[in-house]
């Protein structure tokens, strides 16, 4: 097979976690390669709604906790730089949460998930309901329980997906959108190339950040990395003015308000394959819970409707860390709902390993090879 170029680094899948990783990469003056099957973005990232879960002012056993907290502290750094370097803002800005819920059950699962803010000294504030208006005056007179979560952020995912893109390449990386891998060449224990159906890049280390097709493309090394599709639907509504200033979140459904007017009601989650195409039944679901969330929105017009593939994994937790057997292979994926959520800390443990220095995290409860448990994780602090 001819070869098409050298690289440092190959990263295989451009999605939030690849660009990510291509972007730290190259600030550390790497040459970094992105390919991907198709457009850069578009698959979980683009579907995504851009929520940013606080970080813990203590530290966490809980391994989540950490990636999570890692990734707050570095969002505003990441988004002025990446502004300061392209130009563009990605929209991040700390909107704040409210938190709500209808009935007793949702009010005792809100009340836990308070108990573990409260553990992670995460700021909240439990609101009368006579007072649910102060915070956001739109939300149904119906709601029986608030929490208003100051600390949430939010990102425009098209914005910070070109923001990363951008820099990328400023920096001396190398996008290639359209090419897929087709396979890795290994020697030694090593991966010394990836193949695409353009020609082979010889490379000093690879990663696989290709979501729910991470999974497809280790088993052709013969490794077992389960990625499977987890299907989530978004409606994207505009109310043509804020009708919104927080993020109003019901167990694991959400509005995200925009500046310019616009709301995104999210998400489903659904085991459907690779299918990703939007049903009635779901844009129904969403555009009820948005009204009943918020009546106002009744009135708002229905400007786009879409569905992406999260990658999951053998549990709640994502895959990043060392490809078994392999030395110069690395993984990160898995991410369900979280992955542009934990993205620059994702990268930042990657690059870390990349480039042989300690992670500021320690990886062994993400890696590839890790037992299956028989109980169910810890729950985080934040839904994703």
């Amino acid at each position: 097979m001819p070869e098409l170029e050298r690289a440092d680094v190959v990263v295989v899948g451009g999605g939030v976690v690849g660009l990510s990783i291509a972007f730290v990469l190259a600030a550390e003056g790497m040459r970094p390669v992105v390919l991907d099957r198709r457009e850069l973005g578009k698959e979980a990232s683009w579907a995504g709604a851009g929520i940013i879960a606080p970080g813990s002012d203590k530290p966490h056993p809980l391994p989540m906790a950490r990636l999570r907290t890692r990734s707050a502290e570095l969002y505003p750094e990441w988004s002025g730089r990446l502004r300061e370097l392209t130009g563009i803002d990605n929209g991040y800005r700390r909107c704040g949460a409210v938190d709500v819920a209808f009935d007793a059950k949702q009010e005792n699962d809100l009340k836990a998930a308070a108990g573990r803010w409260r553990s992670e000294g995460i700021a909240f504030e439990r609101l009368e309901p006579g007072d649910f208006a102060r915070v956001e005056p739109h939300l149904s007179p119906e709601i029986r329980v608030a929490y208003f979560v100051p600390d949430r952020a939010q990102v425009r995912n098209p914005r910070h997906l070109k923001a990363l893109a951008t820099a990328c390449e400023r920096l001396g990386g190398r996008l290639r959108p359209g090419v897929p891998c087709t396979g890795f060449e290994a020697s030694g224990g090593k991966v010394v190339a990836v193949r695409t159906p353009e020609g082979r890049i010889a490379c000093g280390s690879a990663v696989v950040s290709a979501g729910a097709w991470t999974e497809g493309l280790l088993g052709r090394m013969g490794m077992q990395v389960p990625t499977p599709p987890i299907k989530g639907e978004i409606v994207l509504l505009n109310s043509h003015v804020p009708v919104l200033r927080r993020i109003v979140e019901l167990e694991d459904r959400y509005l995200v308000p925009r500046d310019d007017g616009r709301v995104l009601v999210g998400a489903t989650e659904e085991a459907a394959g690779f299918d990703t195409r939007p049903t009635a039944s779901a844009t129904r679901g969403l555009i009820d819970l948005a009204i009943r969330l918020c009546p106002v929105l009744a009135d708002a017009s229905v400007e786009m409707t879409w569905a992406g593939l999260r990658p999951g994994s053998m549990d709640t937790r994502p895959i990043i860390g060392s490809a078994p057997g392999v030395e110069n292979l690395f993984i990160a994926t898995g991410h369900r709902r979280a992955g542009l959520q934990l993205s620059p800390s994702t990268a930042e443990l990657v690059a870390d390993l990349i480039l042989g220095r300690s992670p500021s995290i320690d990886v062994d409860d993400f890696r590839a090879d890790r037992p299956a448990s028989s109980s169910p994780a810890p729950p985080d602090a934040f839904r994703s």
